[in-house]
Order: structure tokens, then sequence, then C-alpha cells
């Protein structure tokens, strides 16, 4: 109990929090190069340092505090959710092997999700393994058929692979519906269309992906596809 009657001033990885919470990624970064911790506190300033560098997008500073959490050989929700969030830079990254590694730990560790399953559909693809892909989004559907990143997904592998186009198309739409400006699901879709011959419909989704992600290198290459079909 505070007997002075003054209010109690919060720690500074209790500001930065309140800041992270509210957005402010920047002044919670600001309020933790002010903090000094012990030893055994240093994984929960690693913790929201690392939190903050991924909201800001600096990979390189996220994964180095996010990877000493893992590492640390602590359990608990806060080591789980680190190593979601260090799969999902990783897989961001181009680094699938080790995506596919923290996802696996994750389910051993009973954290089977249609987040974690799509990731592992997206990592187990960027190896160049469709079927492990498909399954792994089959899963994610079975928890959440209306998963619109498993959706995406599974009709993307399935349009790239030119299995069960109309199965492709049905996902895509569908993940597509449920978030319509989505670049990636619009390139999905329009891919899609390309491989069923529908060129105009297709045309229409890639220029609009373009339009957002015009240096994405799958997104260039199906444009540049598009355009020597119609010219064929």
């Amino acid at each position: 109990m505070n007997h002075t009657g003054k209010n109690l001033e919060p720690s500074s990885i209790q500001r930065a929090m309140a800041e992270y919470r509210s957005g402010d990624y920047e002044a919670a970064l600001l309020s933790l190069a002010e903090t000094q911790v012990s030893e055994e506190d240093y994984l929960e300033l690693a913790y929201v340092l690392g939190l903050c560098h991924v909201r800001l997008q600096r990979w390189d500073e996220a994964l180095l505090y996010l990877e000493q959490v893992v590492t640390s050989g602590m359990e608990g929700p806060r080591v789980l959710q680190c190593r979601q969030t260090l799969a999902y830079v990783y897989a961001l990254t181009g680094r699938a092997k080790l995506a596919e590694y923290e996802l696996k730990k994750l389910v051993e560790a009973g954290t089977e999700t249609p987040q974690v399953y799509a990731t592992l559909g997206y990592a187990a693809w960027s190896q160049g393994r469709l079927e492990d892909g498909l399954s792994w989004y089959s899963k994610a559907l079975e928890l959440d058929p209306e998963n619109t990143n498993a959706l995406n997904g599974q009709g993307y592998l399935l349009a790239c692979s030119g299995r069960d186009l109309p199965k492709a198309l049905t996902s895509c739409r569908k993940a597509l519906d449920g978030k319509p400006n989505n670049p990636a699901y619009q390139d999905s879709l329009g891919w899609t269309y390309y491989k069923l011959g529908m060129f105009d419909d297709a045309a229409r989704l890639l220029s609009a992906a373009a339009g957002k992600l015009s240096a994405h290198p799958e997104l260039v290459a199906h444009v540049q596809a598009l355009t020597k079909a119609r010219q064929a």
C-alpha cells in the first residue's frame, strides 16, 4: 500500500508496454532505452523490444531479441508468442526452414491454430513441398473454414500446380471476398484466372495487385506471363 498518497511511478517496461498497446512503438523503444534491468529481468525487456521492432518492420533487430527469448530455456505464454512471431518474421524474410522449425515446436507444445497451420503451409510451399503445403492448409481449414489466409494459400498452390482449378478458383474467390483489398489475394485469384484461360479477369486482378505490390517478384512473373499469353 502507498501510505504517502502519491501514485507510484510505473517502471520503464510497464510504460513501454502501455505505449506498445496504444500503437506508439517508437515511444515504447525510447522508454526501453532508459531501462536498466537485472539479468533475471532482461528477457522481459527483450520480449518488448522484439515486439516493437516487428511492428516497425525492423526485421534484423526483431530477430535479435526474439531469438534470445525463444532460446532462453524458459517456458510460458510469452515464449510461445515470441516463437510464433519469430516464425512469422522468418517466413517474411525468406527463411522458410527456420519458420517451419519454430512452427512445429508450437504444434508440439499444443498450439494448434489456423494461423500456425497456414504459416506451415506457406513454409512447406516455399521449400518446394507442394503436398505438405496443401496438407497444412487443409488442417487450418478444418479448424476454421473461413480462414482467408488458408483459403488463399490452398487456392494458390492448386493454381500453381494446375490441379483442381475449379477448387482453386472457389478458394481464392472466398479469400478475396473476405478481404477485398488484399493485394496478395488479388494476385492469387488473378493467377487462377490466368491458369483457366480467363485473361480479361486475370488482367483486372493482377493490375489491381500491381498497384500495391508492383515490385513483388511473383507478381511481376505473373504479369509477364499474362502479357506474353495475350500477345500469342
